[in-house]
């Protein structure tokens, strides 16, 4: 079994003001999306949402008809 690197531990002896000035290093190195990609992504998220909801709340109807069915019998 290959030895795993040990994961770093944060340093908080700092205190909130070092804490802060290092968030705001840290987020300015991330890339952040261009507007058209944010957008994409955005309608692609909202589209797989409600595809999600309307097969699950179609599961939901047919489970509870089949349900219904059986109890009634």
């Amino acid at each position: 079994m290959p030895d795993l690197p040990k994961p770093m531990m944060p340093n908080f002896s700092g205190g909130p003001v070092v804490f802060l000035k290092e968030v705001r290093t840290e987020l300015g190195k991330v890339i952040w999306p261009s507007k058209e990609e944010l957008v994409k992504l955005t309608v692609i998220v909202i589209v797989v949402s409600a595809v999600m909801g309307i097969y699950i709340g179609g599961l939901d109807l047919i489970f509870t008809k089949l349900t219904d069915f059986l109890v009634k019998r």
